[in-house]
């Protein structure tokens, strides 16, 4: 449960606040409430009065702030289509109203179509720790979960980009999904979720070609409660065909 509520008007008050023992950021909520933090005490740093919550468009990137809702981003003019539908597959409309893109993030979950589409399109996060200020890929975030705080997330705006799932029903997280994007050089990012911790990195390269390839041998071993290892190597192969058959003109 929580035990203090403080919510600072400045970064460094807030990154002060976080280096304390069993202290979290709180921005939309939502991870919180989950099982994991059930029989916890914990103190929170709410960020909203940081001024963390805009979108921007700067140097074709979308610089979308840590505590921007999904449903923010989501009607966001200046984002494809298909992250559009990846976002709407995350959550319900209830939960998109308050869950963040950075939340979103720190959880962690590979079942996640947003998580999916941001690794593909090579999301970069800016993470302050009170020192300094550093850059790096989501990809090398979830793999090496680096101290610090989310407070921008980068998205490439000129890139094409498709995303497909497949679930039990149409409100269901997905059992695999893919998303593909792909830049004016011909590099070609395609990212699998459905399974796991995080998703995965099937593809990143400039032999688009062979993402079918890609997908099979990325779930070789993705066998789970939800589907095997077999059945999700057929299904990825075939998502990771369609989208980039469906990439915009």
């Amino acid at each position: 449960m929580i035990t203090t509520y403080h919510r600072p008007t400045t970064l460094p008050e807030a990154l002060a606040l976080l280096t304390r023992p069993d202290t979290l950021a709180l921005g939309g909520g939502t991870l919180i409430n989950t099982p994991a933090f059930k029989n916890r005490d914990f103190s929170v740093v709410d960020l909203q009065a940081l001024g963390l919550g805009k979108i921007q468009t700067r140097n074709s990137l979308l610089e979308i702030g840590a505590t921007v809702t999904l449903e923010q981003l989501r009607t966001c003019p200046d984002i494809p289509s298909a992250l559009q539908q990846a976002i709407r597959q995350e959550a319900s409309l209830n939960i998109r109203n308050s869950a963040t893109v950075a939340g979103t993030i720190v959880g962690r979950d590979g079942r996640s179509p947003f998580l999916t589409a941001l690794l593909a399109l090579d999301a970069k996060l800016t993470l302050e720790n009170g020192e300094t200020a550093s850059n790096l890929g989501l990809g090398e975030y979830l793999a090496l979960r680096p101290h610090g705080l989310i407070t921008l997330i980068s998205l490439p705006l000129q890139v094409k980009f498709a995303y497909e799932q497949v679930a039990r029903t149409p409100a269901d997280l997905p059992i695999v999904c893919a998303a593909l994007a792909q830049w004016n050089s011909g590099r070609t990012r395609l990212a699998l979720g459905g399974t796991g911790t995080t998703p995965l990195l099937a593809m990143d390269g400039t032999e688009p070609g062979g993402v079918a390839a890609a997908a099979r041998n990325a779930f070789h071993e993705a066998n789970d409660e939800w589907a095997s290892a077999a059945y999700r190597m057929d299904v990825a192969a075939t998502l990771a065909s369609r989208c980039l058959e469906n990439l915009p003109g």
